[in-house]
């Protein structure tokens, strides 16, 4: 059995993708690891509260490591940054990671060889399924879910803040991926298979908010979709309070 940590995002994918991996002999999760925005003091891009990433982690019952980075980054600092954490992972005897991500080739590239430098093999375990299945599967197992982020381009306010639910699936847009794989949404999960209990929080404002698109100089892309090329810079965010 590989010693593994797992890439975190406190959303559906991470979720459903860990659902799957720990029925997997082949690896022992003992670490979830997730980037959150120190500025901010919330989980990088999905904007969810660092203290609901705490209940939610603690619910799941494997220990979680932060990597904190500043609102805005350049992206070789992020790259450094990433690099001297996983070296440390490197030494504690991890062999293995897994991700979420489902079909974009350029992220898992750049994933699989920034890893390989330091001798860590990456998993994907929702790699090319079909998203409208996954999700429906998401939903079946279980699991829920509520967006907390959406982009703008593509969604409005109204599915802001909403329940994942077949619903949701059959409203979604033609253009939009049903798991959000382009970054149309992200989600926070709050329930389901994977968690001892769920975790309690109210809903509080919806704000919309806009981003400067970013530059080879001062690029903040770490923080949005990695395979976001059109730089979009609108986006509707949920805030959700523990209660």
């Amino acid at each position: 059995m590989h010693k593994t940590y797992f890439n975190w995002s406190s959303g559906k994918d991470s979720s459903l993708a860990l659902y799957h991996v720990l029925q997997n002999k082949e690896f022992d999760i003992s670490q979830l690891i997730t980037t959150v925005n120190r500025d901010y003091n919330r989980v990088s891009m999905h904007g969810l509260r660092v203290e609901l990433l705490d209940r939610q982690t603690e619910s799941i019952g494997i220990p979680l490591h932060k990597i904190e980075f500043p609102a805005r980054v350049s992206m070789q600092i992020y790259t450094d940054t990433m690099r001297r954490e996983v070296e440390q992972l490197k030494k504690q005897g991890y062999s293995h990671c897994v991700f979420g991500d489902i079909f974009l080739e350029d992220l898992r590239k750049y994933r699989e060889e920034q890893l390989n430098e330091v001798g860590i093999q990456a998993s994907f375990p929702l790699w090319k399924q079909d998203t409208k299945k996954l999700l429906r599967e998401f939903i079946d197992l279980g699991f829920k879910a509520i967006t907390v982020c959406v982009n703008a381009k593509y969604l409005d306010e109204h599915f802001c803040g909403r329940v994942l639910d077949h619903s949701f699936i059959e409203e979604l847009p033609a253009e939009v991926d049903p798991c959000g794989e382009n970054g149309e949404f992200h989600t926070f999960v709050y329930d389901g298979p994977i968690f001892k209990s769920p975790i309690d929080f109210e809903i509080g404002e919806k704000v919309l908010r806009g981003y400067e698109p970013a530059s080879d100089q001062d690029d903040d892309d770490c923080f949005k979709d990695d395979a976001d090329k059109n730089w979009d810079t609108s986006f509707w965010y949920c805030d959700l309070i523990p209660k």
